[in-house]
């Protein structure tokens, strides 16, 4: 399964009422604090990689990333390291 890390609000709705089974980071610090990454499809390789996440809410504004690792032994909890153009 493909990893298409995203984040959002973290809703698990598929539409139809029904709840999909999704696994969620919370982002922790920076920017995107509070937000909720999906991480579903995710292997443990691209998981250690974190993610740099498009936001115009960082230090480099429009077009800017924010960086976020999984935090060590919390799977679901990412911490933010910095910002990048």
């Amino acid at each position: 399964m493909e990893c298409r890390a995203r984040a959002g609000s973290g809703t698990g709705c598929r539409g139809d009422g029904t709840e999909a089974v999704r696994a969620y980071a919370e982002l922790v610090g920076g920017p995107l604090d509070g937000l909720l990454l999906d991480i579903t499809g995710c292997t443990a390789d691209e998981i250690q990689t974190g993610v740099a996440l498009m936001t115009e809410l960082g230090q480099f504004g429009p077009g800017g990333r924010a960086l976020y690792d999984p935090r060590p032994g919390e799977r679901n909890r990412w911490d933010w390291t910095g910002d990048t153009p």
